[in-house]
């Protein structure tokens, strides 16, 4: 996939600026946050997050904020949104699979951040999924065209490239999609994007990161292994490992952004390859648990998976297990890739950091009870 980035695009002033100036020997000396404060003081931009009630776009919304961005989000009807409560935003109702009630949301926007998405991973074939990863972003990536967007922000996910690749955008290969529909959606999704770069001049990045830890956890999605593992019901460990990353990192990755960054690149924001062993006797210091002491083998790990997978075509009911995330349990997911850190200047904070506010937000959220922080 080849990317031409001759259409001028990418002189948008205040994202090249941004880049020239916090590299200039007069910004040398101050934080890129203490920057990024000033910088969009100056130059504060009009957002807009879909997918803003997730973990990631809670966090976002905030430094944004902080940032002096005025910010709007697209949000389902069906949504609570509790974690958007007493902030300074607009909220649009929508959904991205339903084009006629995006335009208003777009409209008079300066940067899109297309965070929505469906991470279910059952049943592991899904035609919903499908749908709002791909379509969603289809439709999405349209309504930006038409209301002539400066940036477009692609949320997508670590695992749905191969890692160590080309991240320049103009070749992708798939990651190893372990036969789950929202991993390929994803990496359709981000071909969407990058393909409306190439073809259509959209001024496009795209943001992938690994697995997040970190607090407005609401779901609660990542930080269940940290929520199951403290109340005591994780006794076990497997082979396998994830990259792991504080989601405010990515937040500041994807701040950043709005004046960093090549369009038609991708950046896999990760930081620290640890196995789940390592990963959960860090949770258990946390939170004042035993470490587990139990390794379950490949091969029954697959065989409980294979297992809740039948029980669930059998009983039209999602298992605790499935298959595919059996061998996802298995596998060690690492990432090498510094990219965000050279050309997006994200942080990289230390993973009990990370561990410690999604814990702490849990208890004090009630999704921990008889817990102290």
């Amino acid at each position: 996939m080849e990317v031409n980035r001759s259409d001028g695009r990418d002189d948008w002033i205040n994202i090249n600026q941004g880049q020239k100036l916090w590299k200039a020997d007069h910004c040398q000396g101050i934080s890129s946050k203490q920057f990024f404060r000033i910088y969009s003081i100056l130059f504060s931009m009009r957002v807009l997050i879909t997918g803003a009630d997730g973990m990631l776009g809670s966090n976002l919304v905030r430094l944004l904020i902080e940032r002096g961005h005025t910010v709007s989000v697209l949000i389902h009807p069906s949504s609570r949104s509790l974690t958007l409560e007493n902030l300074r935003i607009t909220k649009y109702l929508g959904d991205i699979l339903k084009p006629a009630t995006l335009i208003s949301a777009v409209g008079g926007i300066d940067v899109v951040i297309h965070a929505a998405a469906s991470t279910r991973i059952w049943p592991a074939r899904s035609e919903t999924v499908r749908r709002i990863n791909i379509e969603g972003t289809r439709n999405v990536i349209e309504a930006a065209i038409k209301c002539n967007i400066k940036r477009f922000i692609y949320v997508g996910s670590g695992a749905s490239v191969k890692q160590n690749g080309d991240s320049s955008g103009r070749h992708i290969s798939p990651g190893p999609g372990y036969g789950l529909d929202y991993i390929e959606s994803k990496y359709e999704a981000l071909k969407l994007v990058l393909d409306a770069v190439a073809t259509r001049g959209l001024p496009a990045l795209a943001i992938l990161p690994t697995f997040m830890i970190g607090p407005y956890d609401s779901l609660p999605g990542s930080g269940r292994m940290i929520q199951t593992y403290a109340q005591g019901k994780i006794r076990f460990h497997t082979n396998g490992g994830k990259n792991f990353i504080h989601v405010k990192d990515v937040a500041t990755a994807i701040a950043n952004s709005l004046e960093m960054g090549r369009i038609g690149a991708y950046y896999i924001t990760g930081n620290e390859n640890m196995t789940y062993r390592d990963f959960f006797r860090r949770v258990a210091r946390i939170a004042g648990k035993p470490e587990t002491k139990i390794h379950i083998p490949d091969w029954l790990m697959k065989t409980f998976g294979l297992l809740g997978s039948i029980y669930g075509k059998l009983f039209d009911r999602e298992p605790l297990l499935t298959y595919q995330a059996a061998k996802l349990a298995c596998v060690r997911q690492y990432v090498d890739d510094d990219s965000a850190v050279e050309e997006l200047g994200m942080p990289r904070t230390d993973i009990d950091a990370a561990i410690r506010e999604c814990y702490d937000w849990f208890v004090e959220n009630g999704y921990l009870n008889n817990h102290k922080s």
